[in-house]
């Protein structure tokens, strides 16, 4: 798996890894909190006949560098930025799930010149309702969530993918027990992931009228797909992003949970290969 090493600012030293695949335009593949580059591997080898494709292991996930500090959404839009530079992609077409959602929007404001389409799946952003499940409440609360997350062991972890999906596939969970515990079973993962939800957490609650009164403005293409039955993101969070982006445009599956994109890998790719390349997904 390449890596790339940041360098300027606070970023210096930043080391990320990622997946590549295809020539021509770009799109960014961004992760939410229970994923890493990898988990977007169908996406990726659908989407690589169309353009390069390209999908990041954010800081504190995968096997990029799970630095000791805080993680919130400026950092890591930061981070995307940062990582664009290096690999001198100058625009962009953003495809993120659930917590990457967040990042892409933060990404997608700092820099709306270089973001040519934006595509959310299963997404979570700031600014629209939503209450986090009690699981995450209690990961977010210092010293506790430590212990807790100590605790999670591997058949915890399946467990708890497994309810991601509307019907699991053994061997997708299994690939992602994998992938993801291994890569969080280390104190520097586990620090990067709590911190990540802590600093999300509090871009939800101080940064939500801000993100959903820029998001009200935005005005290049966007596409949001959800899961009918997504326990870990309810529905209609999903149909407020999608009311509040002017120019969005929202697909439902029906008989799927929280992973679309793996759960019904061809037809998403299909929505995303239209709209990302052919012109905008019809609703």
């Amino acid at each position: 798996m390449p890596s790339i090493t940041l360098t300027g600012g606070e970023l210096d030293g930043l080391e990320l890894s990622y997946l590549i695949e295809g020539r021509g335009p770009a799109t960014l593949l961004i992760h939410g909190l229970g994923g890493f580059a990898a988990s977007w591997r169908h996406t990726i080898a659908a989407l690589s006949s169309h353009g390069q494709v390209i999908a990041l292991d954010l800081p504190g996930f995968g096997q990029s560098a799970k630095p000791r500090r805080h993680y919130d959404l400026a950092f890591l839009a930061g981070a995307v930025d940062g990582f664009l530079q290096a690999l001198d992609v100058d625009r962009v077409r953003l495809v993120a799930h659930s917590l990457g959602g967040a990042v892409a929007a933060a990404f997608a404001l700092s820099a709306p010149e270089r973001v040519e389409r934006l595509a959310l799946v299963s997404p979570v952003l700031p600014g629209f309702p939503l209450r986090p499940s009690i699981v995450y409440r209690v990961l977010a609360l210092p010293g506790i969530g430590e212990l807790v997350a100590r605790a999670i062991t591997r058949q915890i972890c399946a467990a708890a993918l497994n309810r991601c999906f509307f019907a699991p596939d053994p061997e997708e969970v299994a690939f992602l027990v994998d992938h993801q515990f291994e890569a969080c079973a280390s104190a520097g993962a586990r620090g990067a992931y709590l911190a990540t939800l802590r600093g999300a957490r509090r871009d939800f609650a101080e940064g939500a009228p801000i993100y959903r009164a820029a998001l009200g403005q935005w005005t290049r293409p966007a596409f949001v797909i959800h899961g009918r039955q997504d326990p870990v993101v309810p529905i209609g969070h999903a149909e407020a992003v999608a009311r509040g982006l002017p120019s969005a445009v929202m697909r439902v599956i029906d008989r799927c949970g929280h992973f679309p994109q793996i759960e019904h890998a061809r037809a998403v790719n299909e929505w995303l290969g239209e709209f990302l390349f052919a012109g905008a997904a019809g609703r």
